[in-house]
């Protein structure tokens, strides 16, 4: 039958099921087959920490939130135009999120009685009037599958098992997506299988064909790809970019890259991808505990290599001793924090900004260390390099405080000439620096970045004492002079200070707006979708976003004074609000919720006009 295709610029897709349907796999194809296609994109990966929670239960819904587009997108979309409920809890979980006239798609056979009563239903919504506002597609897509799969030598189970791949063919088809990659990688993925992988692939395919001849759905809908930047682009996640960005800062710097971590969601991913990497040089220990990971880390810098560890809150907090030794011997190290919602263990699985002050502050004594903090998933490659110049150049711990948002979330990626990537320059002390020309003084500071000397444990002439006991100045040698150690806690924070970090940018197209938004980390592609809304709309509003949370941008105060109200969202209870009123004595507008997702671009462009308004 001929059917009808319809032109849209965007569309935002939920797939949803339980944790054992394959929701992330789906949503990760459907993805790279979007980014193949050209298209602008944005995701948002949502699942339970539990290995598995009980089948069919709310606690054990699963979603990925896929946002694409054929113009420039910020965000993964506040509310889905189509919901692909695998069963009765991912319907109920998430169609509170969906509007009115949006498109759901009902995995029919797993609305049975015993489902429908685990999650409060008397009856089944697709057969009376509660769904009434949206339009349903009802598919049986488990008994499809498996009635597709009739034949192939392999178990009902495993032929169950497999719907998620006949709901995205079904996608695939109704969005125009390319499919050559998603049958590329099921028969790459079970390539040890052979026959579950031609099953998973009949499976996709059936699918796609069930769209094109069904008369559940007559039209299908095309998305153009987005005009991009000319370049070669890949789709990409935070911690993917995260890792490469520290491979080529160890590269950019001739370091050798060693990496101590434990375990740690949603950090886990970076350790995982840099062990792929030896050929780089890369050297990855995945160590008892945190502990032992930091310690790890600091050793490798100690014997002139790029130390870095990588964790989520509740190891940051174990770190702590460990980078209070970094600080104090002063040597280069990258504690990477991909924020989670806590206290404790919290919600491991959900993003939060909530490490700020534990990052400036959460170590014994004056123990200052510059902070780093990406903007979105791409950014991640880049804030890791800056992370890394930081480090080397002033011999100094470096937290790069990355968030669960970032880490799981994706979009395109224009890969960078690697010629425009800065060259750092580790500066290893090569000889004795002392004034007779034959003494190493381990503490002789460079007179631009107040960092010493790196001395590589080994190099004939460059004897030096190293530890957490107070050093004297210069010379190094254990001290409890009361004036020595003012002088050192003043150097290293000097130090900190005088780090050279860009102005803070403010977008202000019209140079006139009255009210300044300003945030970090990634609450960056929310606050821009709210200011682009609120333009649209006639209201003047600027923008500025901070990478450098310490030292801070030398003008931030002179920009937060140029206007009459400073608006800072956060994924906290107002952490960066408080140090910038201290600092700045500006009465900065706190809007902060903490509710393990990211911001809503509609919610807070409803807040900006408010502050407008109340001007």
């Amino acid at each position: 039958m001929t059917k009808q295709v319809q032109q849209l610029d965007r569309v935002i897709i939920r797939f949803a099921g339980d944790s054992g349907d394959g929701m992330q796999l789906t949503g990760d194809r459907f993805t790279a087959e979007t980014a193949e296609f050209g298209n602008d994109l944005s995701t948002l990966p949502n699942f339970p920490a539990e290995i598995r929670a009980p089948a069919g239960t709310l606690p054990g819904v699963s979603s990925f939130q896929l946002h694409f587009a054929d113009h420039d997108i910020l965000t993964p979309g506040d509310a889905p135009n189509v919901l692909v409920a695998m069963n009765p809890a991912a319907l109920k979980a998430n169609l509170g999120d969906l509007p009115r006239g949006a498109d759901i798609i009902v995995n029919t056979d797993e609305f049975t009685k015993r489902n429908l009563a685990k999650v409060g239903y008397a009856a089944s919504p697709v057969d009376d009037d509660s769904l009434a506002e949206w339009r349903v597609h009802a598919v049986p897509l488990t008994s499809l599958t498996v009635g597709a799969l009739d034949g192939f030598e392999i178990s009902k189970k495993d032929a169950e098992r497999a719907k998620n791949m006949f709901a995205l063919g079904l996608l695939s088809w109704l969005y125009h997506r390319p499919t050559e990659a998603t049958i590329k990688f099921l028969e790459t993925k079970f390539a040890k299988m052979p026959v579950i992988a031609k099953a998973n692939v009949a499976a996709f395919q059936a699918g796609w064909n069930y769209g094109e001849t069904t008369e559940s759905f007559s039209v299908s809908y095309e998305i153009k790809p987005a005009r991009l930047e000319p370049g070669v682009y890949r789709n990409i996640s935070g911690n993917q970019a995260l890792a490469y960005g520290l491979i080529a800062g160890s590269v950019q710097s001739g370091l050798p890259l060693f990496l101590g971590s434990y375990p740690i969601t949603p950090a886990s991913d970076i350790l995982h991808e840099l062990s792929r990497h030896k050929r780089f040089g890369i050297r990855t220990f995945q160590a008892e505990d945190e502990i032992a990971g930091v310690g790890a880390a600091l050793g490798a810098s100690f014997g002139g290599s790029l130390g870095v560890t990588t964790t989520s809150g509740p190891g940051v907090a174990l770190k702590a001793e460990t980078v209070g030794l970094a600080v104090t011997t002063e040597l280069p190290l990258i504690v990477v924090d991909v924020q989670r919602a806590g206290p404790s263990t919290g919600m491991p699985t959900k993003t939060e900004q909530a490490d700020l002050l534990m990052a400036m502050f959460g170590r014994n004594g004056e123990s200052p260390v510059p902070i780093v903090a990406p903007a979105t998933p791409s950014d991640c490659f880049h804030a890791a390099i800056e992370a890394t110049r930081i480090a080397v150049t002033y011999r100094t711990p470096v937290i790069l405080l990355s968030d669960g948002y970032l880490a799981n979330g994706s979009e395109p990626w224009r890969i960078p000439d690697v010629s425009t990537l800065p060259v750092i320059e580790p500066g290893f002390a090569a000889g004795p620096n002392g004034a007779d020309g034959e003494t190493f003084e381990p503490f002789r500071r460079d007179p631009e970045t107040l960092a010493r000397p790196w001395a590589v444990p080994g190099t004939p002439g460059l004897e030096h004492r190293i530890g957490g006991i107070e050093k004297a100045d210069i010379t190094g040698n254990i001290s409890y002079d009361p004036d020595n150690h003012d002088t050192m806690v003043r150097l290293r924070q000097s130090k900190i200070d005088g780090i050279d970090v860009p102005d803070l940018e403010v977008d202000d197209p019209d140079g006139d707006a009255r009210v300044l938004v300003l945030g970090w980390g990634s609450t960056y592609g929310p606050i821009a979708a709210a200011a682009r809304r609120v333009r649209r709309a006639g209201g003047k509003v600027a923008q500025a976003h901070l990478r450098h949370l310490n030292p801070l941008p030398a003008n931030t105060g002179e920009v937060l004074k140029s206007y009459d109200k400073v608006l800072l969202p956060e994924i906290n209870l107002g952490q960066l609000a408080l140090l910038l009123r201290a600092r700045f004595l500006v009465d900065v507008i706190s809007y902060n919720r903490v509710r393990g997702l990211p911001f809503k671009a509609e919610e807070l462009a409803g807040v900006i006009q408010d502050v407008i308004d109340s001007e």
